[in-house]
Protein backbone atom coordinates (compact mmCIF):
# COMPACT_ATOMS: atom_id res chain seq x y z
CA UNK A 1 0.00 0.00 0.00
CA UNK A 2 1.05 3.26 -0.84
CA UNK A 3 0.68 6.78 1.01
CA UNK A 4 -0.59 9.58 -0.36
CA UNK A 5 1.67 12.16 1.76
CA UNK A 6 3.98 13.91 0.26
CA UNK A 7 6.87 13.07 -1.32
CA UNK A 8 10.13 13.93 -0.48
CA UNK A 9 12.48 15.91 -2.86
CA UNK A 10 14.82 13.67 -5.42
CA UNK A 11 17.98 14.93 -6.49
CA UNK A 12 16.83 14.08 -10.17
CA UNK A 13 17.61 17.32 -11.92
CA UNK A 14 14.20 16.45 -13.85
CA UNK A 15 12.15 16.88 -10.54
CA UNK A 16 12.48 20.09 -8.83
CA UNK A 17 9.90 19.83 -5.43
CA UNK A 18 7.78 23.03 -4.40
CA UNK A 19 7.79 22.71 -0.65
CA UNK A 20 5.65 25.44 -0.09
CA UNK A 21 2.49 24.14 -1.94
CA UNK A 22 3.56 20.36 -1.44
CA UNK A 23 3.22 19.45 -5.08
CA UNK A 24 5.97 17.97 -7.02
CA UNK A 25 6.59 19.64 -10.90
CA UNK A 26 8.04 17.13 -13.38
CA UNK A 27 10.05 18.21 -16.66
CA UNK A 28 10.47 16.39 -19.37
CA UNK A 29 8.28 13.90 -21.56
CA UNK A 30 8.29 10.94 -19.12
CA UNK A 31 5.36 11.56 -16.54
CA UNK A 32 5.36 8.99 -13.63
CA UNK A 33 2.36 7.52 -12.71
CA UNK A 34 0.34 8.95 -9.78
CA UNK A 35 -0.05 7.01 -6.98
CA UNK A 36 -3.65 6.20 -5.74
CA UNK A 37 -4.97 5.69 -3.07
CA UNK A 38 -6.54 2.54 -2.19
CA UNK A 39 -10.50 2.30 -2.63
CA UNK A 40 -13.08 2.50 0.11
CA UNK A 41 -15.65 -0.12 1.09
CA UNK A 42 -18.82 1.28 0.53
CA UNK A 43 -21.49 0.75 3.33
CA UNK A 44 -25.08 0.12 3.14
CA UNK A 45 -26.76 1.98 5.33
CA UNK A 46 -29.95 0.45 6.35
CA UNK A 47 -32.96 2.23 5.52
CA UNK A 48 -35.21 4.08 7.89
CA UNK A 49 -38.79 2.51 8.46
CA UNK A 50 -41.29 4.74 7.87
CA UNK A 51 -44.87 4.99 8.94
CA UNK A 52 -48.01 4.65 6.87
CA UNK A 53 -48.99 8.27 7.34
CA UNK A 54 -45.92 9.79 6.69
CA UNK A 55 -46.28 7.76 3.43
CA UNK A 56 -49.51 8.72 2.75
CA UNK A 57 -48.40 12.18 3.58
CA UNK A 58 -46.08 12.27 0.96
CA UNK A 59 -48.13 10.88 -1.93
CA UNK A 60 -50.20 13.54 -1.05
CA UNK A 61 -48.45 15.94 -0.81
CA UNK A 62 -46.53 14.81 -4.17
CA UNK A 63 -50.09 15.13 -6.23
CA UNK A 64 -51.88 18.15 -7.07
CA UNK A 65 -55.42 18.94 -6.92
CA UNK A 66 -57.51 19.56 -9.84
CA UNK A 67 -58.43 23.44 -8.51
CA UNK A 68 -54.72 24.18 -7.81
CA UNK A 69 -54.10 22.58 -11.99
CA UNK A 70 -56.72 25.12 -12.77
CA UNK A 71 -55.11 27.82 -10.91
CA UNK A 72 -51.89 27.35 -12.19
CA UNK A 73 -53.01 26.98 -15.61
CA UNK A 74 -55.07 30.31 -15.06
CA UNK A 75 -51.64 31.88 -13.93
CA UNK A 76 -49.39 30.23 -16.90
CA UNK A 77 -52.43 31.58 -19.61
CA UNK A 78 -52.64 35.46 -17.83
CA UNK A 79 -48.71 35.60 -17.52
CA UNK A 80 -48.53 34.62 -21.79
CA UNK A 81 -51.20 37.36 -22.74
CA UNK A 82 -49.08 39.75 -20.69
CA UNK A 83 -45.91 38.78 -22.59
CA UNK A 84 -47.76 38.74 -25.66
CA UNK A 85 -49.00 42.10 -24.90
CA UNK A 86 -45.53 43.44 -23.61
CA UNK A 87 -44.17 42.57 -27.07
CA UNK A 88 -47.00 44.22 -29.62
CA UNK A 89 -46.61 47.82 -27.20
CA UNK A 90 -43.05 47.30 -27.49
CA UNK A 91 -43.56 47.09 -31.13
CA UNK A 92 -45.90 49.38 -31.87
CA UNK A 93 -43.56 51.94 -30.01
CA UNK A 94 -40.83 51.01 -32.47
CA UNK A 95 -42.81 51.79 -35.38
CA UNK A 96 -44.42 55.16 -34.06
CA UNK A 97 -40.58 55.85 -33.10
CA UNK A 98 -39.13 55.53 -36.61
CA UNK A 99 -42.57 57.49 -38.20
CA UNK A 100 -41.73 59.86 -35.84
CA UNK A 101 -37.84 60.06 -36.85
CA UNK A 102 -38.85 60.22 -41.01
CA UNK A 103 -41.61 62.73 -40.14
CA UNK A 104 -39.20 64.72 -38.64
CA UNK A 105 -36.62 64.00 -41.11
CA UNK A 106 -39.18 65.10 -43.85
CA UNK A 107 -40.59 68.05 -41.84
CA UNK A 108 -36.68 69.15 -41.77
CA UNK A 109 -36.42 69.13 -45.61
CA UNK A 110 -39.52 70.87 -45.94
CA UNK A 111 -37.90 73.93 -43.88
CA UNK A 112 -34.98 73.79 -45.55
CA UNK A 113 -36.89 74.15 -49.17
CA UNK A 114 -39.09 76.77 -47.60
CA UNK A 115 -36.45 78.76 -46.51
CA UNK A 116 -34.40 78.51 -49.61
CA UNK A 117 -37.70 79.19 -52.02
CA UNK A 118 -37.75 82.83 -49.28
CA UNK A 119 -34.23 83.70 -49.72
CA UNK A 120 -34.81 83.25 -53.58
CA UNK A 121 -38.23 85.39 -53.61
CA UNK A 122 -36.48 87.99 -50.94
CA UNK A 123 -33.24 88.11 -53.54
CA UNK A 124 -35.51 88.44 -56.86
CA UNK A 125 -37.59 91.85 -55.20
CA UNK A 126 -35.62 94.97 -56.06
CA UNK A 127 -37.28 97.50 -54.16
CA UNK A 128 -35.63 100.30 -56.20
CA UNK A 129 -37.24 99.19 -59.66
CA UNK A 130 -40.43 99.00 -57.74
CA UNK A 131 -40.28 102.75 -57.09
CA UNK A 132 -39.17 103.56 -60.47
CA UNK A 133 -42.35 102.04 -61.79
CA UNK A 134 -44.41 103.35 -59.01
CA UNK A 135 -43.17 106.97 -59.33
CA UNK A 136 -42.66 107.19 -63.41
CA UNK A 137 -45.21 104.55 -64.63
CA UNK A 138 -48.14 105.13 -62.50
CA UNK A 139 -47.35 108.62 -61.12
CA UNK A 140 -47.11 107.98 -57.19
CA UNK A 141 -45.56 110.95 -55.56
CA UNK A 142 -43.75 111.15 -51.49
CA UNK A 143 -46.72 112.58 -48.95
CA UNK A 144 -45.69 115.83 -48.14
CA UNK A 145 -45.77 116.20 -44.18
CA UNK A 146 -49.06 118.37 -44.04
CA UNK A 147 -50.52 114.98 -46.24
CA UNK A 148 -49.27 112.78 -42.80
CA UNK A 149 -51.43 112.54 -39.95
CA UNK A 150 -50.55 111.26 -36.75
CA UNK A 151 -52.85 108.88 -34.91
CA UNK A 152 -53.34 107.00 -31.94
CA UNK A 153 -53.82 103.04 -32.16
CA UNK A 154 -55.78 101.10 -30.17
CA UNK A 155 -54.97 98.36 -28.53
CA UNK A 156 -54.95 95.88 -31.48
CA UNK A 157 -50.91 95.85 -34.09
CA UNK A 158 -53.14 96.94 -37.44
CA UNK A 159 -55.78 99.29 -38.40
CA UNK A 160 -58.60 98.43 -40.96
CA UNK A 161 -59.52 101.82 -42.48
CA UNK A 162 -63.34 101.95 -43.45
CA UNK A 163 -63.46 105.51 -42.95
CA UNK A 164 -61.34 109.36 -43.01
CA UNK A 165 -59.02 109.10 -39.88
CA UNK A 166 -60.43 112.02 -37.65
CA UNK A 167 -58.06 115.57 -37.49
CA UNK A 168 -57.45 115.02 -34.14
CA UNK A 169 -55.30 111.28 -34.63
CA UNK A 170 -57.49 109.39 -32.36
CA UNK A 171 -59.36 106.21 -34.07
CA UNK A 172 -60.97 104.62 -31.25
CA UNK A 173 -61.40 105.45 -27.18
CA UNK A 174 -61.55 102.45 -24.53
CA UNK A 175 -62.70 102.98 -21.24
CA UNK A 176 -59.73 100.93 -20.06
CA UNK A 177 -57.02 103.42 -19.28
Amino acid sequence: MYMAARRAPVADSRQRYNGAAGQMYVYGNAVPKPEQAPERKRVKRPKKKVSRQVQKNRKKALRMSPGYVVFLSAAAILALVICVNYVKLQSRLTSYSKNIAALQGELADMREENHTKYNAVMDSVNLEEIREKAQEGLGMVYATPDQVVGYQRPSADYVKQYENIPEDGVLAQSDKK
